[in-house]
């Protein structure tokens, strides 16, 4: 660990984060709130964001550095950003496997129930119908237009999971999707 005077020093803790974006944890309080700083971290892990001050997480900018990087950083962005579509988007947009899922996780619960947004996802990645709001997961419409994705009928509502025409869409995608079908289809 370096001494107190070392993480404030702004040219060593930017050698520091660039060789090992962790780095910034032992930064000063000043240097986490540094945008330079906070941005040559995130840009190497974007992870780092966990360590940046409060004001930087909310800064738009340095939290699409993050998720670009790490759709998984998304969890320690501000409130407000967790609700910014961009943001979200960017995210779920990252080329690491499983991100889009990872960002919903901490999306704003608003996103999770807007219909365009959730179904664009669900397009990404079936799996993100996990995230989608209960009335999402409930609405009939929406979820013959995710099922035509991936066939999934896991997240559908118990009702839609009885219904033969959400049922039989999902079964056009996937025979998976039986399991997840009510007992009564089952049977048919």
């Amino acid at each position: 660990y370096a001494s107190v005077q070392l993480q404030g020093d702004r040219g060593v803790v930017l050698e520091a984060v660039a060789q090992n974006a962790d780095a910034l944890k032992h930064a000063s309080e000043q240097l986490r709130a540094d945008r330079d700083v906070v941005l040559r971290a995130v840009q190497q892990k974007g992870d780092a964001l966990k360590h940046a001050s409060e004001q930087l997480r909310g800064d738009r900018d340095v939290v699409l550095e993050a998720v670009s990087q790490n759709g998984d950083a998304l969890e320690h962005a501000s409130v407000q950003l967790r609700g910014d579509r961009g943001v979200v988007w960017k995210a779920c947009s990252s080329d690491e496997f499983d991100f889009c899922v990872s960002a919903l996780e901490h999306a704003s619960d608003e996103l999770k129930r807007d219909r365009g947004f959730m179904l664009e996802a669900v397009k990404q990645d079936g799996s993100a119908l996990e995230y989608a709001s209960v009335q999402l997961q409930g609405d009939r419409d929406f979820m013959l237009e995710a099922v035509k994705q991936d066939g999934s009928l896991e997240y559908a509502s118990e009702e839609l999971q009885g219904d033969r025409g959400v049922v039989l869409e999902a079964l056009a995608q996937s025979s998976s999707a039986l399991e997840y079908a009510s007992e009564q289809l089952r049977g048919d």
